[in-house]
């Protein structure tokens, strides 16, 4: 099934391309907002009002449409194309998701015009539901080629196979693709089934080529690594729009590529990829040349920061103040106070030991130990944001820990301790959110092992020293209730664990009790508890 869009464009500018031998493509493209409708800060949580006095905010969807109206306006103004793309992840990571539940997504979608989005799999949070209340609510075409879900009475018709837009007089072919481990890390449920990744992206390409499409760009969550798999093996792709993985391209330090990243395609042809980070911090704008056959010539572009020389659109902003009124009261609420910034960023507690990781994990057992509990495992990825020196505010702790996760508290042997760090390392090049962070525990893992086979070391604090991990013994765990169901791969904590309980107190109130109940301001460390080969 494809979704057809018709672009406004001016006669002249119609004539224009006709006259040309060549089709000169602007992409603009987000990816990973993760909620952040207001504007943010330097660790990526929502800018406060000094911050933001300083001048020292960057993104927010108001700049996000300010930017996009101005080089759209001036890009069709002489004569050029333009298409306004989202990589996924829209949902999930500030009090608006919690508050709003993807309305918020819809309203401030549309009005910064996109024209397709990919489903993200934060989409799914809140199961099919969720994502039909985004789909149900923006004006253009919500697409996912490797989603069967004629079996959903909630979503059948909803999402598109393939997009077809019509730009400037030129077809331009949308497919696309959602991480295959989707059901592990959101809740997209037993009626949406997933079909191979790269199978779907074949197909899909052959028929927008069968239907005389020559210009097909893959709009991709997946990853930065996965996109290269794509480039080097789907035949017919002319770009890669990705997401997923927050990855930062571009010629400014911390960059891991170029962008965009060129890659030898399976026809010989370099295809190229771009991705614009995560939180609305960047805008990527690639644009690409066709010949008159539609083959690419030419790509080039950079992602451009928003930061505070960028303005912000009045209405959007105006719409943004409004919407934040009801859950302002809440998220002012000072709970704590640290001495120091708190490193919660996803290049540290996906691979490390990480800050926020101790704090986290540290908080999960503060709270349970009372009940026998002597371990916490908590996932990398549930850790969404830093916190700054300072006042720590319960906004600051909610955009941290979003997701609503509850305690869940069980027993595993020893041997299934390991099994569950194994599974927490087993992705660890792909930088995956399942990397375990832990409190009571001390382990070594080798990422150049296989996986399986990446843990050694493990040791568990008893009677005051820290001694091997038995692995026939009984310990008491405590994580979440998303990784106790089996989420990002634990299925050894939905199998195998005894006396659980799942529905302990909520995951970001325990942390800021921990916090509030500190003597003094709170002092983030590391202490060795992870150690990396």
């Amino acid at each position: 099934m494809s979704f057809r869009l018709l672009s406004a464009v001016s006669a002249a500018a119609l004539f224009a391309g006709a006259a040309q031998a060549e089709t000169v493509l602007h992409i603009l493209h987000t990816n990973d907002l993760h909620s952040r409708i207001e504007a943010i800060n330097e660790y990526d949580s929502t800018c406060d009002a000094e911050t933001a006095a300083a001048g020292e905010c960057f993104g927010g969807v108001a700049r996000v449409a300010a930017k996009v109206k101005e080089l759209r306006d001036r890009i069709t103004a002489e004569g050029g194309n333009v298409i306004v793309l989202d990589a996924g992840d829209q949902y999930q990571g500030s009090l608006f998701y919690m508050t709003y539940k993807g309305k918020d997504v819809a309203e401030f979608m549309t009005a910064i015009g996109y024209d397709a989005m990919a489903v993200g799999n934060h989409e799914f949070d809140d199961g099919p539901e969720g994502l039909a209340v985004l789909a149900d609510g923006v004006e253009f075409p919500v697409v996912s080629g490797n989603l069967d879900l004629s079996q959903s009475n909630v979503l059948k018709g909803k999402v598109e196979n393939v997009v077809t837009l019509d730009i400037g007089g030129e077809k331009i072919g949308i497919v696309s693709a959602l991480a295959m481990d989707t059901p592990e890390t959101a809740s997209p449920g037993p009626s949406v089934i997933f079909q191979d990744d790269i199978e779907s992206l074949k197909a899909d390409v052959q028929e927008l080529t069968d239907q005389g499409v020559n210009k097909i760009i893959a709009l991709t969550h997946v990853g930065y690594l996965r996109d290269q798999d794509f480039a080097r093996q789907v035949p017919g792709l002319d770009a890669i729009i990705g997401g997923h993985s927050h990855t930062l391209l571009g010629d400014m330090e911390g960059a891991e590529g170029p962008y965009p990243t060129m890659v030898a395609g399976p026809d010989g042809t370099e295809v190229p990829i771009a991705t614009a980070y995560a939180y609305s911090k960047y805008l990527g704008h690639l644009t690409l040349t066709f010949d008159d056959d539609g083959a690419l010539t030419k790509a080039e572009g950079q992602p451009i920061l928003l930061d505070n020389s960028v303005p912000q659109d009045e209405a959007v902003a105006a719409r943004v103040k409004e919407m934040a009124a009801p859950i302002e009261e809440l998220r002012q609420q000072v709970v704590a106070e640290t001495a120091a910034p708190i490193d919660g960023d996803r290049t540290s507690c996906r691979v490390r030991e990480c800050e926020m990781g101790n704090l986290v994990a540290d908080a999960m057992v503060d709270r349970v130990k009372d009940q026998g509990i002597t371990l916490a495992i908590a996932n990398g990825g549930g850790l969404r944001a830093s916190i700054d020196q300072g006042p720590v505010t319960m906004g600051e702790v909610y955009t941290v820990l979003p997701f609503q996760n509850t305690l869940a508290t069980f027993q595993l042997t020893g041997a299934d301790v390991v099994a569950a760090l194994e599974n927490g390392a087993s992705q660890y090049e792909e930088g995956a959110g399942r990397f375990a962070q832990v409190s009571g525990l001390k382990y070594t893992v080798d990422p150049a092992a296989e996986p399986g086979s990446r843990i050694s070391d493990v040791m568990v604090m008893a009677d005051g020293e820290w001694k091997p991990i038995d692995p026939a013994a009984t310990y008491g765990v405590v994580s979440n209730n998303y990784m106790r169901s089996g989420g990002d791969g634990y299925d050894v904590f939905a199998t195998n664990a005894q006396n659980a309980y799942d529905f302990g107190p909520d995951l970001a109130q325990v942390v800021a009790d921990y916090l509030a109940a500190q003597d003094g301001a709170y002092q983030p460390a590391m202490d060795g508890r992870i150690t990396v080969k």
